[in-house]
Order: C-alpha cells, then sequence, then structure tokens
C-alpha cells in the first residue's frame, strides 16, 4: 500500500507509485485515463507527421529528408514543451486541474517514479535536453528543409547528445537498483518502451551523418590534391 498522501482540503490521496514509501506530499491522482493520456499523444504524433510531410513534399525533398524533418520536429516539440514543462515544474504531481502536461509525467511516473521524486539526476538531464536540445533540433528541421551546410553536423551532435543522455538515465537507474516502476507492465512500456526510440534513431542518423561528413571531406581532400598537381 502507498504511503498516504494529504493534498489540499485535507483529503488523502494514495500514491501509485514505487517506492510505497516515497513522500510526495499534496499528491493528487490523475484525472485522465490512461487511454486518454495516450491518444491525445498519438493524435499530436500522426498530427503533427501529416502536416510535416505534406510541407516537406513541396519543399521537393526525398524521402528520407522528409522523415527527418518529421523526426527532429517531434523530438524538438517533445524535448522543449514536455521535456521542458518536468524540468520547470517540480511540483506537477500536485496539479488539480487536470492540465494535459501534468497528467502525462503523473501516468509516466508509473513507469519511472524518479520523475515525482525529482531525481536530482534525471532534472539535469531532462533540464539540459529540454534547453539545448529541443531549440536545436527544431533549428535541424530549418536546416534541412533549406539545405544549409551544416544539417548534418547539427545532426550528428544533436544525436550524439540523445544518446549520451539516454545512457546517463538508464545507467542511472541500474546504479541506484533499478526499481522505480509499478509493475513490470510499466517498466516495459514506458521505461523502457518510450525511450527506445531515443536509441535506435539517433544511433542511425549518426552512422548516416559520419559517412554524409567523411564523404564531403575526402571529396574536399581529392579536390585539393587535384589543384596542386
Amino acid at each position: 500500500m502507498a504511503e498516504s498522501q494529504t493534498s489540499q482540503g485535507g483529503v488523502v490521496h494514495p500514491h501509485p507509485y514505487v517506492p510505497r514509501d516515497l513522500h510526495l506530499p499534496g499528491y493528487i491522482p490523475c484525472f485522465l485515463s490512461q487511454s486518454n493520456i495516450l491518444s491525445i499523444f498519438a493524435s499530436f504524433f500522426f498530427i503533427l507527421f501529416a502536416v510535416t510531410w505534406i510541407f516537406s513534399g513541396r519543399l521537393k525533398k526525398t524521402k528520407v529528408d522528409r522523415l527527418l524533418i518529421f523526426w527532429w520536429a517531434f523530438t524538438g516539440l517533445t524535448h522543449f514543451i514536455l521535456e521542458g514543462y518536468f524540468a520547470f515544474t517540480p511540483e506537477f504531481f500536485k496539479d488539480n486541474t487536470g492540465f494535459y502536461l501534468a497528467e502525462v509525467w503523473k501516468e509516466y511516473s508509473k513507469g519511472d517514479s524518479r520523475y515525482a521524486s525529482r531525481d536530482a539526476g534525471v532534472v539535469t538531464v531532462e533540464g539540459l535536453t529540454a534547453v539545448l536540445e529541443g531549440p536545436a533540433s527544431l533549428l535541424a528541421v530549418y536546416a534541412i528543409a533549406t539545405g544549409k551546410p551544416y544539417s548534418y553536423i547539427l545532426q550528428f551532435a544533436i544525436s550524439l547528445g540523445q544518446l549520451y543522455g539516454t545512457a546517463v538515465y538508464f545507467i542511472t537507474a541500474i546504479l541506484e537498483g533499478d526499481n522505480f516502476s509499478t509493475n513490470s507492465f510499466y517498466y516495459y512500456a514506458y521505461y523502457i518502451g518510450a525511450n527506445f526510440s531515443w536509441i535506435v534513431i539517433p544511433s542511425i542518423i549518426s552512422i548516416r551523418c559520419w559517412r554524409k561528413i567523411v564523404a564531403a571531406v575526402q571529396v574536399q581532400s581529392q579536390t585539393k590534391k587535384t589543384k596542386v598537381r
């Protein structure tokens, strides 16, 4: 049984998080159901995909670039808005208005209670991600859309940052006992599943950008050698 938390008005609400004795004074349960939270997020995902796909199509971009524009728009807004809200709203678990971003983090904390408890490592990683990688990801959208020469190095740098942040996120959990999920469903659905994309996709983008940068440098080197001759 979770430790009882006293909210405004003296009403007691037991939280669903692990460890059960986690102290969250003023905790307010989610107003939205899990299905509502996820359906809203899915709607945002598909609407953003449609908008970026149509927009990039008018720019006559390749399919790869169109997918990258969507990815960087999605990850940029996720970092900047969703993670930014968490980083700068330390008492989201007290929200009694049903505000969507607070509801997301109340729900996600079932998979990793370090968010509800404001673990210093998690707050640091999320804060830096929101402030640095969020705007940089949106800049990557602009760079790809307009064909800027710094596009590949920018994507490479952001992807490495995402991989580093994800590694710190998982490693610190392991070092602290890896016991922050309410049950195995939330562990695999939220803690593992929700973060899996930020391992696979940045890895693929990093490899692609590395090859593009190396190829460009090789061409430049060959051009210099030809001029010298």
